[in-house]
């Protein structure tokens, strides 16, 4: 079996996620949906590995098929790495989007550009039924902006200028722009390289 013909069933119940990841796959494998079976895994881990590793066993679990998930935090430095592990509940439990960037922004309010440094970090885990898994991390260093950037993308994507970028936020990029330097793209683009080893190995 080469990396190409595997199958993957998704973890993510976040469709925008799962939108994100699906084109992050092409040519690497097939990507399945999650089971509609399965309810809500409680990510209670202390890491982003954990939380990852919770979220693929679930999945490899209850559909009886390797499982790939991941697990993304952003780190600002201003805030000693907070929201991190936490981004997706940082201003709550049932946080929106909208959410999370306003409280981002009331936290970071006054303090200066120079100073608003951030990271994306995003940990992708794939489990096999057979207990093998898989682990690479992917990371983007940049900035939070003073205001929001730019209507694409989701989650902080308005807030976040990559340093590798031209200026413009990941809102303001195309999916394929976004894409050749995200945090989440660098995260998979290692998973490529680790399944084609994984498989040359297998048997």
């Amino acid at each position: 079996m080469t990396a190409r013909q595997l199958r993957l069933v998704c973890a993510s119940a976040n469709p925008d996620k799962v939108d994100e990841i699906k084109q992050l796959l092409t040519g690497i494998a097939e990507m399945e949906p999650r089971p509609s079976t399965l309810g809500e895994v409680i990510e209670d881990a202390d890491s982003l590995t954990g939380n990852a590793r919770l979220k693929a066993v679930a999945v490899c679990d209850a559909s009886g098929h390797a499982a790939v998930a991941d697990d993304t935090g952003l780190e600002v430095d201003a805030l000693g790495g907070a929201p991190g592990i936490y981004a997706a509940r940082f201003a709550g439990e049932n946080a929106t989007y909208a959410d999370n960037r306003r409280k981002l922004l009331d936290d970071m309010n006054g303090v200066e550009q120079h100073l608003r440094t951030a990271r994306f970090r995003t940990v992708v885990i794939v489990v096999w039924p057979n207990g093998d898994e898989i682990v690479v991390e992917g990371v983007c260093e940049g900035q939070i902006a003073a205001a929001e950037m730019g209507d694409a993308g989701f989650g902080y994507d308005s807030l976040f200028i990559p340093d590798d970028g031209d200026g413009r936020s990941f809102a303001q990029m195309s999916a394929d722009e976004k894409n050749m330097m995200s945090h989440r793209a660098r995260a998979f683009a290692a998973l490529s390289g680790a399944l084609a080893f994984h498989s040359s190995t297998e048997g």
